[in-house]
């Protein structure tokens, strides 16, 4: 190969390498994330049909330990029984004081109790007579509602919602590991 040709080869190496068909756009550099339990939970309750309904769940978040929202936003797959407003205020708790009615430690272990390992849809959920929670303890399942350990019902009343991490069903009870 002479030098011309060579020149040529490498001015048409170089014009493609570097042609708009090539070069990355900021659309093609990185994937949007997509969107975790936390990004779900507060989009639902920001807008349709369940909108202004997790305010408490959201508000109780982020009172807890840190490491609640590093769970519930990690890569790892996670099923959350995410009680309503409704479920809460039966409890005593609402936006306003759920970071005051009780201690860090104690909600967060109250909101671990509503988080399984693993991605569960329904059929998952159904099929378990027993799901064992972060918290340590275990939820008893019977025909679609959740017992905890004092013999308290929660209904499954909304299921699979999805997250990238994981899945949602919202529950009309607060589960509770202990008596409060």
């Amino acid at each position: 190969m002479n030098r011309k040709t060579f020149l040529a080869a490498a001015a048409a190496v170089f014009a493609f390498a570097f042609s708009p068909l090539t070069a990355p756009t900021a659309a093609a550099k990185a994937p949007a994330p997509a969107p975790s339990i936390v990004d779900v939970a507060i989009a639902v309750n920001s807008s349709g049909p369940f909108a202004g309904q997790f305010d408490t769940l959201i508000a109780a978040v982020l009172a807890a330990d840190p490491a609640v929202v590093a769970r519930l936003t990690a890569k790892r797959q996670s099923t959350v029984f995410a009680p309503t407003d409704a479920a809460f205020e039966a409890v005593g708790l609402t936006p306003a004081n759920v970071g005051t009615a009780l201690d860090e430690a104690t909600l967060t272990q109250i909101l671990l109790y509503h988080v399984v390992n693993g991605r569960r849809d329904a059929n998952d959920v159904l099929a378990s007579s027993q799901l064992r929670t972060l918290q340590g303890g275990f939820l008893k399942q019977s025909a679609g509602s959740l017992y905890d350990n004092l013999g308290r019902e929660a209904r499954i009343i909304v299921t699979d919602v999805p997250a990238a991490n994981g899945i949602i069903h919202a529950i009309d009870a607060v589960v509770l590991p202990f008596a409060p």
